[in-house]
């Protein structure tokens, strides 16, 4: 009796792709399952990976209580760089090899990032429907990122792309890690002062136990009113009540939004809704057709080379 994978929700996987992994995968004794919609619930997931012993799944989070009812599972694909939606801490004491796709998206989310601070800079969204209604620019005068401080918090591969992209704008770069790289492009700096002397700070880091609520109340407190934040990390490292509050009171000038406490669609009375100077976006970053065909390789590579005991981007 040949061994289950199951890709239980959908990564990208052309059709052509997927009949060629399967039928290579049969040949080291496994049958294939992909399933092409995301899972409906808890229950579902746990049904859709019975029996299995690799899984595949992007960002659905993975409860404990799920893979409890799994005994043979011994390796989860993530199809995501970040991988907090997943009970590391299960997998670590029932020996369960888990990997990401790191990298994937590195170029989207920093692409992203520096569309965003343009566009809130120029006041993009809104002159757009300006000029859709019949208006005029009516004495609007925008921003540039030449000559800005762009703030960085996390320098991993996103940030230090960020900073190769906002030093091509002509800003200045400072960074705040928690393991400096040598450069001689960016200056490093304490938490506080990254958030207090940015023009423009934009979000880098996982969501750990210790990053969720960093950005907090006292750390927006700190931004210039002329500051904009950008968000494409992890929405549970913002306050974001204390985000809408500081926007609603004029505190900071405003804020690009990719990511959320959950995947969206967010609830109607979030707290940034009520927020004005606002581009808020449904988790965009990674999702360019070059992300996901990236993506989809290095989750299948991952497969092959756990399976030739030889694992890759193992994060726990």
């Amino acid at each position: 009796m040949n061994r289950k994978m199951v890709f239980a929700e959908p990564i990208g996987l052309n059709k052509l792709k997927a009949e060629a992994f399967k039928a290579e995968m049969a040949k080291s004794g496994f049958d294939v399952e992909f399933y092409d919609t995301i899972p409906a619930s808890q229950s579902d997931l746990q049904q859709r990976i019975q029996g299995a012993e690799v899984i595949v799944i992007s960002n659905y989070p993975l409860a404990a209580t799920t893979l409890r009812s799994c005994p043979l599972l011994k390796m989860i694909s993530v199809a995501f760089t970040g991988v907090d939606h997943v009970p590391l801490d299960y997998c670590k004491e029932h020996s369960i090899t888990v990997c990401n796709a790191a990298g994937y998206s590195t170029a989207a989310v920093a692409e992203l990032t520096l569309t965003l601070a343009v566009a809130l800079l120029r006041n993009i969204v809104a002159m757009d429907s300006v000029t859709r209604n019949g208006g005029s620019r009516n004495g609007f005068l925008g921003g540039e990122l030449f000559g800005k401080t762009f703030g960085i918090l996390g320098f991993g591969a996103i940030g230090q792309r960020v900073a190769q992209l906002a030093i091509a704008y002509g800003c200045n770069v400072v960074v705040h890690t928690r393991t400096p790289k040598p450069t001689s492009n960016v200056l490093f700096v304490s938490l506080e002062e990254l958030f207090s002397t940015s023009d423009i700070l934009s979000l880098h880091i996982p969501a750990t136990p210790q990053t969720v609520g960093m950005v907090n109340k006292s750390l927006v407190g700190q931004m210039k009113p002329t500051a904009i934040l950008i968000n494409t990390a992890r929405g549970t490292i913002v306050d974001s009540l204390a985000l809408s509050t500081a926007l609603q009171q004029g505190q900071i000038a405003g804020a690009a939004i990719d990511v959320y406490e959950h995947e969206p669609p967010i609830e109607v009375d979030h707290p940034i809704l009520k927020a004005p100077n606002t581009i808020l976006l449904p988790h965009i970053a990674f999702a360019t057709t070059e992300a996901i065909e990236k993506r989809v390789d290095i989750v299948l590579d991952n497969i092959r080379g756990w399976i030739s005991q030889n694992p890759r981007n193992v994060v726990n």
